[in-house]
């Protein structure tokens, strides 16, 4: 099963998924302010493509906001398609 991590540093964090060590899927934000944050980039390395890592990404990045009252931007065109097709996340945006 894959396991989501998740590191902040100042105004930037990700979200990332690890295999044997290393980076495997990576989603990258920037807070904008207090009560936000933007998702501007989603990599997904060729072993996990089409196991939903991306996906999953975003589902954390979405309880992540909701734990802590804020919003998401997506400005990644991946992450951005997921929100579109999943109505359900949409409380975050």
């Amino acid at each position: 099963m894959l396991e989501v991590k998740q590191r902040e540093e100042d105004s930037k964090g990700s979200f990332y998924i690890e295999s044997e060590g290393r980076k495997v899927a990576e989603m990258t934000y920037s807070k904008a302010g207090t009560d936000r944050i933007i998702i501007d980039h989603t990599e997904v390395g060729g072993e996990l493509r089409g196991q939903g890592a991306g996906r999953l990404m975003v589902e954390s990045a979405v309880a992540y906001a909701r734990a802590k009252k804020i919003s998401i931007i997506p400005l990644c065109p991946f992450a951005r398609s997921v929100f579109d097709k999943n109505p359900e996340l949409r409380d975050v945006l």
